[in-house]
């Protein structure tokens, strides 16, 4: 097994990229970008998906999904995040990256170096990689707080 350092950020050069490599870099570059349709486009549009973040706990089907990405994207935040120390798994028509996500993220003064465990699970859908699993954990429990109250105005 070969664990990846090299960093996804979005900004790569996606026509050099195999199709599920590109489907990672498309989800970072939607995410960074606060773009709504490209996120859209990133995860499979039904109840199948499932995600348990460090913003939203556990949110089933995309539209309880789509409700923690507008939160962020509509916030007067800035962050930035990219994908690391990673191994990528494939399974027919699944595939699966489990690694390391680095970011910061700054909003009215508060500043955070965030550190995320983070896998995500995607399915070949009508020829195009979907995401239908996001988890992702905040070790630790201050930084945790912290940007749950920047984002959520939690705690």
């Amino acid at each position: 097994m070969k664990i990846e350092h090299t960093p996804v950020t979005g900004r790569e050069e996606k026509d050099n990229l195999m199709p599920q490599m590109r489907a990672l870099s498309e989800f970072y570059e939607a995410l960074n970008s606060r773009d709504m349709e490209k996120m859209a486009q990133n995860w499979v549009p039904s109840d199948e998906a499932v995600m348990d973040n460090p913003l939203g706990g556990i949110k089933r089907g995309w539209e309880e999904i789509r409700d923690v990405y507008e939160r962020l994207f509509g916030s007067r935040s800035e962050y930035r995040f990219e994908f690391y120390d990673y191994t990528l798994h494939g399974a027919g028509e699944l595939f699966y990256v489990v690694g390391r996500e680095r970011g910061m993220f700054s909003m009215e003064g508060t500043v955070l170096d965030l550190a995320i465990r983070t896998s995500r699970i995607f399915r070949l859908m009508d020829g195009r990689w979907r995401q239908v699993h996001h988890h992702g954990s905040i070790e630790d429990p201050d930084l945790l707080a912290s940007y749950q109250k920047a984002v959520l105005g939690k705690g």
